[in-house]
Protein backbone atom coordinates (compact mmCIF):
# COMPACT_ATOMS: atom_id res chain seq x y z
CA UNK A 1 0.00 0.00 0.00
CA UNK A 2 1.36 3.41 -0.97
CA UNK A 3 1.75 6.18 1.83
CA UNK A 4 0.79 10.04 0.75
CA UNK A 5 1.13 12.72 3.43
CA UNK A 6 -1.41 15.95 3.15
CA UNK A 7 -1.71 18.55 4.66
CA UNK A 8 -5.11 19.99 6.76
CA UNK A 9 -5.98 23.47 8.42
CA UNK A 10 -6.55 22.54 11.94
CA UNK A 11 -10.78 22.44 11.96
CA UNK A 12 -10.02 19.75 9.10
CA UNK A 13 -7.68 18.00 11.38
CA UNK A 14 -10.03 18.54 14.48
CA UNK A 15 -12.84 17.29 12.32
CA UNK A 16 -10.90 14.39 11.62
CA UNK A 17 -10.14 13.39 14.54
CA UNK A 18 -13.38 13.81 16.00
CA UNK A 19 -14.36 11.56 13.31
CA UNK A 20 -11.99 8.68 14.98
CA UNK A 21 -13.27 9.13 18.21
CA UNK A 22 -16.86 8.21 17.76
CA UNK A 23 -15.43 4.58 17.36
CA UNK A 24 -16.43 4.70 13.19
CA UNK A 25 -12.84 4.59 11.76
CA UNK A 26 -9.52 3.17 13.47
CA UNK A 27 -7.42 5.71 12.00
CA UNK A 28 -7.05 9.07 9.95
CA UNK A 29 -6.39 6.79 7.11
CA UNK A 30 -9.40 4.43 7.89
CA UNK A 31 -11.42 8.17 7.58
CA UNK A 32 -9.66 9.32 4.67
CA UNK A 33 -10.17 5.70 2.52
CA UNK A 34 -13.84 5.50 3.47
CA UNK A 35 -14.39 9.35 2.03
CA UNK A 36 -12.66 8.38 -1.51
CA UNK A 37 -14.77 5.73 -1.35
CA UNK A 38 -18.31 7.43 -0.85
CA UNK A 39 -16.57 10.44 -3.76
CA UNK A 40 -16.26 7.42 -5.89
CA UNK A 41 -19.23 5.91 -5.46
CA UNK A 42 -20.49 9.57 -5.98
CA UNK A 43 -19.12 10.21 -9.24
CA UNK A 44 -20.03 6.40 -10.77
CA UNK A 45 -23.44 7.59 -10.00
CA UNK A 46 -23.31 11.10 -11.10
CA UNK A 47 -21.84 9.47 -14.50
CA UNK A 48 -24.33 6.97 -14.59
CA UNK A 49 -26.99 9.76 -14.50
CA UNK A 50 -25.50 12.27 -17.12
CA UNK A 51 -25.31 9.03 -19.25
CA UNK A 52 -28.69 8.47 -19.42
CA UNK A 53 -29.60 11.90 -19.54
CA UNK A 54 -27.03 12.29 -22.88
CA UNK A 55 -29.04 8.28 -23.90
CA UNK A 56 -32.23 10.59 -23.28
CA UNK A 57 -31.48 13.10 -25.42
CA UNK A 58 -30.02 11.09 -28.20
CA UNK A 59 -33.49 8.98 -28.27
CA UNK A 60 -35.41 11.87 -29.99
CA UNK A 61 -38.22 14.04 -29.17
CA UNK A 62 -40.72 12.79 -26.56
CA UNK A 63 -43.94 11.67 -28.22
CA UNK A 64 -46.94 12.80 -26.61
CA UNK A 65 -48.24 10.37 -24.07
CA UNK A 66 -51.89 8.97 -23.76
CA UNK A 67 -52.71 8.32 -19.80
CA UNK A 68 -55.55 5.87 -20.79
CA UNK A 69 -53.51 4.15 -22.72
CA UNK A 70 -50.19 3.38 -20.13
CA UNK A 71 -52.71 2.84 -17.60
CA UNK A 72 -54.41 -0.13 -19.57
CA UNK A 73 -51.00 -0.97 -20.54
CA UNK A 74 -49.92 -0.65 -16.35
CA UNK A 75 -53.21 -3.27 -15.36
CA UNK A 76 -52.01 -5.52 -18.58
CA UNK A 77 -48.83 -6.48 -17.91
CA UNK A 78 -49.78 -7.00 -13.63
CA UNK A 79 -52.37 -9.20 -14.73
CA UNK A 80 -55.40 -7.17 -13.74
CA UNK A 81 -57.91 -6.69 -17.06
CA UNK A 82 -58.53 -9.56 -19.08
Amino acid sequence: MATMNISLPDPMRDWVEAQIKTGHYANNSDYLRDLIRKDQRNSEKIQAMQDAITLGFASGEAKNLDMQTIKQSAKKQAGLST
